[in-house]
């Protein structure tokens, strides 16, 4: 896998994260901490695509 497709495969893991704490941030029976860790996880992801892109 070269660098660029795996680049590509965590941005979309992020985006799909991003909607995925977006919509458990609109229903009232998500906990916090399962947004938390969803968020957590974006910015792992976030920086290693930020570090891979570099």
């Amino acid at each position: 896998m070269s660098v660029a497709s795996h680049v590509e495969e965590l941005r979309k893991k992020h985006r799909t994260l991003s909607d995925a704490v977006e919509k458990a941030q609109k229903t009232p029976s998500s906990s916090d901490l399962e947004i938390s860790q969803m968020k957590r996880e974006k910015l792992r992801l976030k920086e290693e695509i930020s570090r891979l892109s570099n």
